[in-house]
């Protein structure tokens, strides 16, 4: 459901897609069949539309629905995995708690090296650098750089 932080995150993309010259796009994540509503995505669209970004705006696209392409997005997961790029994992939320000791700690990199093939259920998990760091380029804060062996979370 639409709510304040989502506002906010809207309107700031859209104020700079507008600045800029660029587009703003409403893209849906609905894939997760249990937390996907109809009446939740008309309520997200009719929210945005009441605060101003909407599809008579020439710097709006959309709503694409990640669903739609899930054929895409399946081909490009089985291209990371072959490559190594990627892992299976097939840990519960609450074994990842008991690896790690919190909730809060995210994914501990358990399954890494466990050599699982695909299975119904299980995550695929981008198998990041251990040694290094990885710099993102950020318009607003910069490059901020994150130790790869500071936290498993992928």
């Amino acid at each position: 459901m639409f709510h304040v932080g989502g506002a906010r995150s809207a309107l700031y993309n859209w104020a700079v897609a507008r600045q800029s010259g660029g587009t703003f796009v409403l893209r849906v994540e609905d894939t997760d069949v249990a937390r996907n509503k109809p009446e939740w995505i008309d309520g997200i669209i009719n929210a945005l539309a009441a605060i101003g970004i909407h599809g008579e705006d020439a710097a709006f696209e959309g709503p694409y629905f990640q669903s739609h392409n899930a054929a895409r997005h399946s081909e490009a997961a089985q291209q990371l995995y072959t490559a190594g790029r990627a892992y299976y994992c097939d840990c519960t939320r609450e074994q990842l708690k008991e690896h790690t000791g919190s909730e809060h700690l995210g994914y501990d990199g358990f399954c890494r090296e466990r050599g699982l093939a695909f299975e119904e259920g299980r995550a695929l998990r981008f198998k990041t650098p251990n040694e290094g760091e990885t710099v993102v380029i950020d318009l607003i804060r910069g490059e901020p750089a994150f130790p790869n062996n500071e936290s498993r979370t992928s």
